[in-house]
């Protein structure tokens, strides 16, 4: 049985091209009316959503206190995400003001943890200096020296559907695969991975691959104390969320020596950063630009979700979340506290 819903006006915040197109292609069958915005949705811009019946919100957007408050003065009675976190999103000040916040739970599990696997190869066989090298006509070998993923110890900290798939794909590496959930996957355990406790992945395991989300207890998870325990030269690949790694720690531990490698798509500081150009201008996070100096370190701009598959998903599943809302008054992917 169909729903049977009026079109509702949606505000877009923190749009781009690609965004549009996606968003617009979803919506010809169905009809809402999108308005799309580049700003980021903040206290200052919430207004601008004041006619909006929802709201369509993405990671770096901060909905606070202020604006949610702000958005429920006006029209705004949904909150939609476009993307599986909400960590940005004050949930309790969501339900005071009578807000319902929907997400898109997977919209392309494997386009992150094959993005992993990119940031891995990359650091360990240098492919991004090689391939600048080579368009310079330079083809020593000299400083190049690679390293092998088989047989290393892998320690898969989340185990959700996204940290599930890349368990498999360092099983498939001939890796031997550790990890640690609040609930284990029987189907992980059946191919082999062994699910233990944080300290074990600490010291025993040569790499360390994020996919938990953002909460109290999971803020800094990589700090100087747990780096402390790991063995000295370890890799850590983190495609969550930035916060979960302590960057300053991340920093002086590159520069000890006890951190071999590290491979981030996600910065706790990305909201000033990630997703605008700033190739002319003067970039202010002395941090983040000391990082990008070192020849072990390999960032990307919070792309690890950006495939066709996803962006159509993401799409798809946004506007249907909030034509099921509007028919019914909830949803299935709706957020829930306590």
């Amino acid at each position: 049985m169909g729903y049977v819903f009026n079109s509702m006006k949606v505000a877009v915040f923190s749009t781009r091209k690609y965004d549009r197109k996606y968003f617009d292609q979803a919506n010809e069958l169905i009809g809402h009316e999108l308005v799309y915005f580049e700003n980021l949705l903040r206290e200052e811009t919430a207004q601008l959503a004041a006619d909006c019946e929802c709201v369509c919100a993405f990671v770096n957007d901060k909905l606070n206190e202020q604006t949610l408050a702000l958005l429920a003065q006006g029209k705004t009675r949904l909150i939609a995400m476009r993307c599986a976190g909400f960590n940005n999103v004050d949930m309790e000040a969501a339900n005071k003001h009578g807000l319902t916040v929907v997400r898109v739970p997977a919209y392309s599990p494997h386009a992150v943890s094959e993005h992993v696997i990119a940031i891995l190869m990359a650091l360990y066989r240098t492919t991004h200096r090689s391939h600048n090298r080579v368009r310079e006509g330079n083809f020593s070998l000299e400083g190049m020296v690679g390293h092998e993923v088989f047989g290393k110890t892998v320690g898969v900290i989340g185990t959700g559907k996204i940290g599930a798939l890349v368990a498999k794909l360092f099983l498939g590496f001939g890796c031997k695969v550790c990890a640690f959930d609040m609930r284990e996957d029987e189907e992980l355990t059946r191919w082999g991975v062994r699910y233990t406790d944080l300290d074990t992945i600490w010291e025993t395991c040569d790499i360390i691959s994020l996919h938990c989300p953002l909460l109290p207890t999971t803020k800094h998870l990589i700090n100087e104390d747990t780096l402390a325990k790991m063995k000295s030269g370890v890799t850590i690949i983190n495609t969550s969320r930035g916060a979960l790694i302590d960057t300053a720690a991340a920093y002086h531990a590159l520069k000890s020596g006890k951190l071999g490698f590290f491979g981030i798509d996600v910065y706790e500081e990305e909201d000033n950063l990630f997703f605008e150009d700033l190739s002319t201008e003067i970039i202010q996070d002395d941090l983040f630009m000391r990082l990008t100096t070192f020849p072990n370190v390999f960032i990307t701009g919070h792309q690890a979700f950006f495939t066709d598959t996803a962006l159509t998903n993401i799409a798809d599943t946004t506007l249907a979340n909030i034509s099921k809302f509007d028919a019914s008054g909830s949803c299935a992917n709706q957020v829930l506290i306590g």
